[in-house]
């Protein structure tokens, strides 16, 4: 298959397939004689497998080394537990943050009395406390 329709079938861009290609993720196809790549199944199937990895938010480094592990199949596993705690750690850790992140956005938004005129917005009222560094409830000092 042309990298057209495998773009297609794995729902990965062109560009990011030539990416993975060049970064080593995908191995290169063969090239036809007009120059096309040609592309097999196991692509297809290596494509699936990194995108189900990039859903999980892996970074490619991480997916590199998933796809390196594949590559041997008698190697320990532990390096790849080891590797995915450290990417729940990060998860859990982003996690925390966003919970911080909806707290300030809460506190923000009860600041809004009564939707009116933008200079008696509460919103906008202690969006420009905390720009000029005075405490406000998003932030407290």
């Amino acid at each position: 298959m042309r990298i057209g329709q495998l773009s297609q079938l794995s729902g990965v861009e062109v560009e990011t397939i030539r990416f993975y290609e060049r970064e080593g993720l995908l191995q290169r196809a063969e090239r036809e004689a007009n120059g096309y790549r040609r592309y097999q199944q196991d692509h297809l199937q290596r494509l699936a497998f990194i995108r189900h990895c990039r859903a999980l938010d892996m970074p490619l480094q991480d997916v590199k080394r998933m796809l390196q592990f594949m590559t041997q199949p008698t190697a320990d596993c532990g390096d790849i537990d080891r590797l995915i705690e450290a990417h729940l750690e990060n998860v859990r850790s982003r996690l925390q943050s966003l919970q911080a992140l909806e707290v300030q956005l809460c506190s923000l938004r009860d600041q809004c009395g009564q939707p009116g005129r933008g200079e008696q917005c509460g919103i906008v009222q202690e969006l420009e406390s905390a720009s000029k560094g005075r405490s406000c409830a998003c932030h407290p000092a």
